[in-house]
This record gives structure tokens, sequence and C-alpha cells, in this order.
């Protein structure tokens, strides 16, 4: 399928219970159909729990094309889902970050995304697994972590992407520094053990926590991931670190150390929990792999983010 024209049967999987979910999970059906799109199955779904079992039961209808509407977390779900088959991954942006459609330069706005949907492109990505969980953004340990656990689904409804920054700013007051191992099992690297740490991240796309930057190379097409891990510091150092974040420039701060590969595992201790695109998946230790153009993808027919090669990692993840 090189567009979405040509899908013999879509269904249509929306999270009434993401931010903008419930207000647009009918206009989208009715604007998508409009298109051209053979929607011939749609799901409402409330909550995150109510994902797994939908969406196995809509792949195993034999749909070729799946349009998922909701946040980071819930597409990452899906793309973990149909990686390394021929279904097609269509994404509205319905949450509060966005950041998968951002990379991809999907629009924020419904119809425009609609639109996008029914005349874009297929393209294919790389999936990041954090101990065989997908991610599509960052997974991270640390900061990020308590920044989710108080981003409440009132405080994102209101707020949208400004209450990243407030969950931020509550979370940074309540931080204890921990210590990490990162270990390279592809041998590109040496083992680093750093102490006194405010996060470890590993980046699989190019956004992040509501339009951050990886880094100013990043990118989802790349097959490799991004990691990085910032040092505790003075509070006045981290601002100079925060305003450096929409660019990925933060990667060249002398507090902050960063690398490419595609194997690394991630040793701490005590075990801690890992945000993956926003939802708290797993616990350390954790090995982070990059599977190559796992997930095909529509983008719109302008989007330079990505390009489809067809050619997936044999036998699975790279490492």
């Amino acid at each position: 399928m090189k567009v979405a024209g040509e899908a013999r049967s879509a269904a249509v999987v929306i999270n009434t219970g993401s931010r903008r979910g419930a207000t647009a999970s009918h206009q989208a059906v009715q604007r998508m159909r409009e298109a051209g799109v053979p929607v011939t199955a749609v799901h409402h779904i409330r909550s995150g729990a109510e994902l797994p079992g939908t969406l196995d039961r809509v792949v195993a209808d034999g749909h070729d094309l799946l349009v998922v509407g909701g946040g980071d977390g819930t597409v990452s779900y899906a793309a973990g889902l149909v990686a390394g088959t021929d279904v097609v991954l269509g994404i509205l942006p319905l949450g509060t970050a966005n950041d998968l459609a951002r990379t991809l330069e999907i629009p924020g706005n419904l119809a425009q995304a609609c639109a996008a949907v029914a005349h874009g492109k297929v393209v294919d990505i790389d999936l990041g697994r954090a101990n065989g969980r997908p991610f599509l953004n960052v997974a991270s340990v640390g900061l990020s972590v308590r920044v989710t656990e108080a981003l409440s689904p009132g405080l994102k409804r209101r707020l949208g992407p400004l209450a990243y920054g407030i969950a931020t700013l509550r979370s940074y007051a309540r931080h204890e520094p921990f210590a990490a191992l990162l270990e390279f099992p592809g041998g590109d690297h040496e083992p680093m053990q750093l102490e006194n740490l405010l996060q470890v991240a590993v980046g699989n796309g190019r956004h992040y926590g509501g339009g951050n930057t990886v880094s100013p190379t990043a990118g989802i097409d790349d097959h490799t991931l991004d990691i990085y891990a910032i040092l505790a510091a003075p509070l006045r150092e981290h601002v100079k670190i925060a305003r450096l974040l929409r660019d990925g420039s933060f990667v060249r701060h002398e507090r902050v150390y960063h690398v490419t590969s595609r194997h690394v595992r991630l040793v701490t201790e005590p075990p801690m929990s890992v945000n993956l695109d926003g939802e708290i998946a797993v616990v350390t230790p954790t090995d982070f792999t990059i599977e190559r153009n796992a997930v095909h993808v529509v983008v719109p027919q302008a989007s330079t983010s990505a390009m489809f090669d067809g050619v997936r990692a044999p036998g699975g993840p790279l490492a």
C-alpha cells in the first residue's frame, strides 16, 4: 500500500479518554469517510485499559489500515502491535503532547489530520523496545517519571501542553539524584557509570515532552537510539539546560552526556520505574533496542520525517 486510498478495509480506534478524543471522535470518522477512507469498523474506548483487547480484535479482523486517535501512549501501543506486519497505521493526534505527530509532521488540526490519513503517503519508521515493550518517542528514568505521575488528566485537559511545565516545576523540588550504569552490548561504547543524575533518556523519535527535541540529529528513521544523561546541578544550571531543550542543543552542555547506539542496557540500584511515551511501564534493569523500519505509517505527502525503503531488521530488533 502506497496511499490510504489503496486500503481494502480500515478500522478506527479512538481513545475518548484522551484530551480531545471525546469531542473529536464522531467528526473524525465522518471526515475520513467523506475523504474516501474505507472505514468498516469503529471502536471507541474510554481508557488505556480497554486498548489491548480492542486492538487485538481489530488486527485479528484483517484490516489493512488501522487509524488510531489518542495520545502518544495509545499510538505507541498500537505501533507495537502492528510492528513487523503489513498493516498500515494512521494517526489522529488527540492527546496532550502529540509528539509523534510533531515528529512525523502530522497536523494537529483534526480536519487536516484526517486529510493526511486519506491522501498521505506510507513510510516506515523505527520502533524502540524497552524490555520488549514498545515506544516511539522517548523512554526515560528520573525526573520525567515524577512529572508523569504529577500529570493528572484534569491538569492536561485544562492546560494542554502547558501542563508539562507545571508538573515539571512541582516534581523538580522533590527529585532525588540517582546513579546509573549504561552498558552497550554491541561493544560500540565503553560502559558508563554515572552518579548524581537528574535524568537518563533513550530516544527513538525526534520530539518528546510537548515539543522538546531529543538532539539536533535525532530522527525516527535513522535506525539508532539517542541516549542522554543529565547530571544534577544547581537550579540556575538546569534553567540554562531547559532553554536549550526545544532545539536539542542541550546535549552539548557540559553537564549532559550524549551517545548514540542500537542497544543500551540501563541498570540502577535500587530498580527504578521507566517512562515510555508518557506511560510508566517497566522498571530497571532495562534493555533498550531498536527495530528498523518496523511500522508502516501514513504521513502527509509533504512530510520529510521518514521514507519508505521496506528494509526491516532480519530476525527482529537490531542490536
